[in-house]
């Protein structure tokens, strides 16, 4: 079993820079290498949608929204999964999510099985 836990959500004005971290847990013996680990957001009265994923091989896919801004990166053997947000913007204001995808290769947008609970972000103009 996967447990995903977010941390360093916060508030911060335009242009300013946030880490988000994803701390991941496993129960049982797991092949946790194998998962594609992702990071999603969901705005207020919008549906939720995808940021940056990376894959088990360390390639990352980035949302149109995002790129240049934002990256996604490991830490510690995949325990942690980091986004790096920068040139942070009004819009980029949501509840971020961790998400694992435990099928194995990261399928776009979709497969996530597995979530945290979320961390807040808000930047002001």
């Amino acid at each position: 079993q996967v447990q995903l836990v977010e941390s360093g959500g916060g508030s911060v004005q335009a242009g300013g820079s946030l880490r988000l971290s994803c701390e991941v847990s496993f129960s049982g013996y797991m092949y946790y290498n194998t998962y594609c680990m992702g990071w999603f957001r969901q705005a207020p009265g919008k549906e939720r949608e995808g940021v940056a994923t990376i894959d088990k091989d360390g390639s990352s896919k980035y949302a149109d929204s995002v790129k240049g801004r934002f990256t996604i990166s490991t830490e510690s053997g995949r325990n942690f999964v980091l986004l790096q947000m920068s040139s942070l913007k009004p819009d980029d204001t949501a509840t971020y999510y961790c998400a694992a995808d435990t099928s194995g290769n990261c399928r776009g947008w979709a497969g996530f099985n597995v979530w945290g609970q979320g961390t807040q972000v808000t930047v002001s103009s």
